[in-house]
């Protein structure tokens, strides 16, 4: 199956390189996709994905993963696809809502230098909430960040930029593994139950 694999903020193509390399060797066909969030805007990242989407999908059975922002950007260009949407869609450390650290660091230049109006849109609410989920998606919220009553999110789980309850959507099914939301991507659980859910290639 073609997989196509977006990353986070802040992390390029090459954050993927391990999940990509494992999900190859496994005998599916995997495309990276990149952008970069201090210099291009959402519309325009959508739309280059949206082409490239539209490129090699076709009439023909497709997967998609996205990496905290990456799955923002999932989310944005999917709903204007004109090809058949993804067999499967995989979230990874997906930030649902307007989360806590993108309403604290926003206020900061060098976060908005940094990550650009995709940043700034983390810390909308109403654009958060605007976002359709694709179908057939899983969520994967990692919970090996660090717990305790004087850390920012005290002793709720956490992947150590999200809290367990910013990763929640009324649709779409939920996996906790024991992840970080840094290195969630390379997790050996998250592959497994990936791989589970997707055809068997033909060798």
């Amino acid at each position: 199956m073609d997989i196509i694999l977006i990353h986070g903020m802040g992390r390029t193509p090459a954050s993927m390189l391990i999940l990509k390399k494992r999900l190859s060797q496994l005998g599916h066909r995997t495309h990276l996709f990149g952008y970069a969030a201090w210099a291009e805007n959402l519309e325009g990242v959508s739309a280059r994905l949206v082409r490239k989407i539209e490129r090699f999908a076709g009439t023909r059975p497709y997967a998609v993963i996205g990496h905290s922002l990456g799955s923002v950007i999932l989310r944005r260009s999917l709903a204007e696809l004109t090809c058949n949407p993804p067999a499967h869609s995989f979230l990874l450390a997906p930030p649902m809502r307007a989360c806590k650290a993108a309403r604290y660091f926003s206020r900061f230049r060098l976060y908005r230098t940094l990550t650009g109006e995709m940043g700034g849109l983390l810390a909308d609410e109403s654009f958060m909430e605007s976002l359709p989920l694709p179908p057939n998606t899983v969520i994967y919220a990692g919970t090996a960040g660090p717990r305790a009553s004087w850390l920012p999110f005290g002793n709720q789980a956490n992947d150590g930029i999200l809290a367990l309850e910013e990763v929640v959507s009324e649709d779409g099914e939920r996996i906790e593994v024991a992840a970080s939301h840094t290195f969630i991507m390379n997790s050996r659980a998250v592959l497994d139950d990936i791989v589970r859910r997707l055809p068997t290639p033909s060798r």
